[in-house]
């Protein structure tokens, strides 16, 4: 039988570094990524006002359905994130000390 040379291996070799818990300087924070995603369903919206209002004057209708499509799509998603945030705060709230 012959035998395996593995060689040394040094502590923490190709594992990744642990950064301490903590805000982060770059770290985006929950209510700056949920401001973020509210301006995006605003601007969608907007977008889809303009498109029917566009739709209206002689429009590609074409652009204002994808439009008005894209708005119903973002506003179900924002309503699916209160409310698993609305749940999630209900069993956080039903938890015993």
């Amino acid at each position: 039988m012959t035998d395996i040379n593995i060689g040394k291996v040094g502590a923490g070799q190709g594992l990744p570094a642990i950064k301490p818990a903590g805000k982060e300087p770059n770290a985006a924070g929950f209510e700056d990524m949920m401001q973020e995603a509210m301006g995006k369903l605003s601007q969608v919206q907007h977008d889809a006002e303009s498109a029917v209002k566009q739709l209206a004057s002689g429009g590609d209708p074409t652009e204002a359905i994808i439009a008005m499509e894209k708005a119903d799509m973002n506003f179900q998603m924002m309503v699916e994130v209160r409310n698993k945030l609305i749940s999630a705060y209900q069993e956080i709230m039903r938890m015993q000390v």
